[in-house]
């Protein structure tokens, strides 16, 4: 059997699963990418944008969002490979915002170990700059905790990052991007709010009230740039996953192997296994991997790589159910490729539920709060910023699910954690994201 012979039920049985996983999560244009490491299937469907009709082809770039993440990481590492920068240094060396925080390392802002608040709201993201931003949450007083002792998903530390490529090469972060990543790995430049040549998807949004798939409007502020304004097709995402299964000459194995090298103390809860410098570490039936998820206003992008066989699943939806798309894809994809893709980590089976009353308080990450609190009969719920409250289900390891309230199915939350020396509940980390306790009410 030749070549062409092998892929085409591949590539036929992949593009029925797209189109039809499409229409059932209501979708409007996805693509997909499947490298097996010795043959690559590109497959994509529907439309990039509903107003206009636009077809989604295999070139169209999709709003990544935090799938910009790995980019800016491997971009600081190619600095650091050329002696640029060394990942142990404080970032305060480099950045005199970090004066009051000097324990940070560039290490740790690239696997979210610095203790860094989340990120700006979008009222001070819009208002302010990268600078300004970070000298005002880079204090003593806003840590999460001991930089290099825990895990707190950090868009602060990728604006940050930004500014570091940008203080070490003298040039803007979106020029340094292009220039000395994207093009040598030979991906067409696209950022939010500038003009590109290629063709680009719209995201949406369904709206509940009449039924419709609307276009959504990009709102990322310009300072969180380097953690979210990259736009990309599946093609591109399997370029970058090519480059960490080590098989692109353009980042050298010194870079791959920090980038999938789990750090200690990284451990991201309901985010993944582990993570290592810029990507989230995955384990699937024994095997490891790595990538990042990424979300932006109403689109949804996935990157898996197993590094030792060489595989590569990329992944592009222009709909927030894309996600579900993703998940129910990969279930395809391990039974028409034989290729078993973590899509979301499975609950951590920590055995019967548990009550847990001392975890009932405010928890602060910036200016986040998390209120947990117990309902009449006593069950506790999680809510962020005064949103409608969600039911938890706690566990006797601290673990705990995020309850749907319509099917009482439960999806990995986070975890509490305990003062090793007061025994208290002090933290919580909910979705990879910890938040000190503030309040115990």
């Amino acid at each position: 059997m030749n070549r062409m012979q092998t892929l085409y039920p591949l590539r036929q049985e992949l593009q029925h699963r797209l189109d039809t996983l499409a229409r059932v999560h209501n979708v409007p244009g996805a693509q997909l990418v499947v490298d097996t490491g010795a043959e690559m299937v590109a497959v994509h469907t529907g439309t990039a944008d509903v107003t206009t009709g636009v077809p989604f082809t295999a070139d169209t770039a999709v709003p990544l969002g935090s799938l910009t993440k790995p980019f800016t990481a491997a971009l600081v590492l190619l600095l650091a490979d050329d002696g640029d920068l060394d990942l142990d240094d404080s970032v305060a060396e480099y950045l005199p915002e970090f004066r009051d925080v000097p324990a940070v390392t560039v290490r740790q802002l690239l696997s979210h170990t610095g203790g860094l608040p989340t990120g700006p709201d979008s009222d001070t993201a819009s208002s302010t700059t990268p600078a300004r931003y970070l000298s005002s949450v880079c204090t003593a007083r806003d840590l999460l905790f001991e930089p290099g002792t825990d895990f707190s998903y950090s868009n602060a530390g990728f604006v940050a990052a930004g500014r570091l490529v940008e203080a070490v090469t003298g040039m803007p972060w979106y020029e340094a991007m292009e220039a000395l990543f994207l093009e040598p790995m030979g991906i067409t430049p696209a950022f939010l709010g500038m003009t590109t040549a290629r063709p680009v998807a719209a995201g949406h949004g369904l709206n509940i009230a009449t039924g419709r798939t609307r276009p959504a409007r990009q709102n990322l502020a310009p300072l969180e740039a380097p953690a979210g304004a990259l736009l990309a097709s599946a093609i591109d995402l399997g370029v970058l996953g090519r480059a960490l299964a080590g098989q692109s000459v353009f980042l050298p194995p010194a870079i791959v192997k920090h980038m999938h090298h789990a750090e200690p103390c990284a451990d991201p809860g309901a985010l993944a296994d582990g993570w290592g410098l810029g990507v989230a570490l995955f384990q699937q039936d024994d095997r490891s991997w790595c990538g990042h998820d990424g979300n932006a206003q109403g689109t949804s992008c996935h990157l898996r790589v197993e590094p030792d066989s060489g595989v590569v699943v990329a992944f592009t939806g222009n709909a927030g159910a894309a996600t579900a798309l993703w998940r129910d894809l990969a279930e395809d994809i391990a039974r028409i490729a034989g290729v078993a893709v973590p899509a979301a980590i499975q609950p951590s089976n920590a055995g019967d539920p548990v009550a847990l009353p001392d975890c009932v308080g405010t928890y602060a990450n910036g200016g986040i709060r998390y209120r947990v609190a117990f309902e009449p009969g006593g069950a506790p719920t999680l809510s962020v910023d005064g949103d409608l409250p969600l039911p938890l289900r706690c566990y006797s390891d601290l673990s705990c699910d995020l309850v749907d309230p319509a099917t009482g199915r439960g999806e990995p939350g986070g975890r509490f954690h305990r003062d090793p020396h007061t025994g208290v509940i002090d933290r919580v980390q909910i979705s990879g994201r910890t938040a000190r306790r503030a309040s115990f009410a």
